[in-house]
């Protein structure tokens, strides 16, 4: 009995000790990087609003609608994340890794197709998209593969065991074929790569094989009669490198998503005056192309706000870098900023011809429940390490 209530008694006290620290997290939190969340989930539902009002006819809220509900779900996600200690991602790495595998390989078996490309589970009540729940899963089994071989320093056999963990699931992805989100998972491992320290020899080794295989895809592999890339992937390449070469077909996205981006002019011509918009002229209006019909309804001081937020987020990300309590949520959390970095200039550059069409996302404005949940969840396990990270450091700074 003496013995029970003794073990009582340790529990009682653990648990004081785990919400003593928890506490401390809770207060260690960057609220410059929650303030920008914040607003670009305003920015968000402001710009979903007004390029969906006449989507629907009779149901100008509906996408809105969606888009909250959406928005509601990841900020428990957000709030699981930052409860979480980033340290429990580590120690199970292996079941993340393989259960991502798993999903995206469902996927491909028995996934829905939508648009030629099979990237949906449907399972009645709900539909998700594996690959966007994996940028975030992704990062945090790789990192931990790094973390935990950290003591091999800048052997190459590392390098490339890394590289074989990473080239699973981006083939996996790349297979459906959903190019774009391949290529996020690309730069969130060579961010890894970098923050982990790999010696740039290694880097510049990895890059030559990079553009290796993206030759052999393009170019090498079709002239030999082997097409790694369906006719719609290739024709966007090809009219971004050489738009005189496309058919007017071809370049339409482009070249509405370019009108629409400049007649916004200085203040924007509003939700009833947005022709292209309006009018139906924008194709996918409310998920890639949103940053497109946002700038020529709000215009250039719209569309300087947004990416205004997206630099403050970036550079609240990035800093969280250096003050990671270790290396594996230092690696975490370059890959998860350089992940939506890439996403980011992807999306906004191909509204403007800076960058080919591939289908990527915008964060927290391209309407869509796997996307924003899952960046918001990435979100909140840069809460989490930054808390954590403030934390540990604190005492040093106390007996300094």
């Amino acid at each position: 009995m003496l013995e029970y209530a003794g073990s009582q008694s340790r529990g009682i006290t653990r648990r004081r000790d785990e919400g003593a620290a928890l506490a401390r997290v809770l207060r260690s939190l960057d609220w410059l990087l929650i303030a920008g969340v914040a607003g670009l989930l305003a920015v968000g539902l402001w710009a979903v609003s007004g390029v969906t009002r006449f989507l629907v006819p009779g149901n100008p809220d509906y996408y809105l609608t969606r888009q909250i509900v959406y928005l509601c779900v990841g900020v428990v996600a957000l709030v699981i994340a930052l409860v979480v200690d980033p340290d429990i991602y580590r120690r199970f790495w292996k079941p993340i890794y393989f259960g991502t595998i798993g999903l995206i390989a469902v996927v491909l078996l028995a996934g829905r197709a939508a648009r030629g490309s099979t990237r949906w589970i449907d399972l009645g009540f709900i539909k998700f998209q594996p690959s966007e729940f994996g940028k975030l899963l992704f990062v945090l089994a790789i990192a931990a593969f790094i973390a935990e071989r950290a003591r091999a320093g800048a052997e190459p056999s590392l390098t490339m065991r890394v590289l074989g963990l990473g080239l699973v699931p981006i083939i996996l992805v790349f297979a459906q074929p959903d190019l774009g989100t391949a290529l996020v998972y690309a730069a969130a491992l060579g961010a890894m790569l970098f923050v982990s320290g790999t010696p740039w020899r290694q880097l510049a080794v990895l890059g030559s094989l990079a553009a290796l295989l993206i030759s052999v895809v393009l170019w090498i592999g079709p002239a030999a009669g082997v097409n790694f890339l369906h006719g719609y992937q290739k024709s966007r390449l090809t009219c971004f490198v050489h738009p005189n070469k496309c058919s007017v077909d071809a370049t339409y996205n482009l070249e509405q998503s370019i009108a629409a981006v400049g007649s916004g002019e200085v203040r924007g011509r509003g939700v009833r005056n947005s022709t292209q918009v309006n009018l139906g002229f924008l194709p996918e209006r409310q998920t890639d192309f949103v940053f497109a019909g946002f700038a020529e309804q709000r215009g250039f001081i719209g569309a300087s706000l947004l990416l205004a937020l997206y630099l403050l987020v970036l550079w609240r990300g990035l800093r969280i870098i250096t003050i990671a309590r270790d290396l594996y949520s230092a690696v975490v959390a370059g890959g998860v900023v350089v992940g939506m970095l890439f996403q980011i200039f992807v999306n906004v550059g191909m509204t403007m011809g800076i960058a080919p069409i591939t289908g990527i996302p915008l964060p927290f404005v391209s309407v869509g429940g796997s996307s924003m949940i899952a960046n918001l969840a990435a979100v909140g396990v840069l809460l989490a390490i930054h808390g954590r990270g403030r934390v540990a450091r604190s005492p040093r700074r106390r007996t300094a």
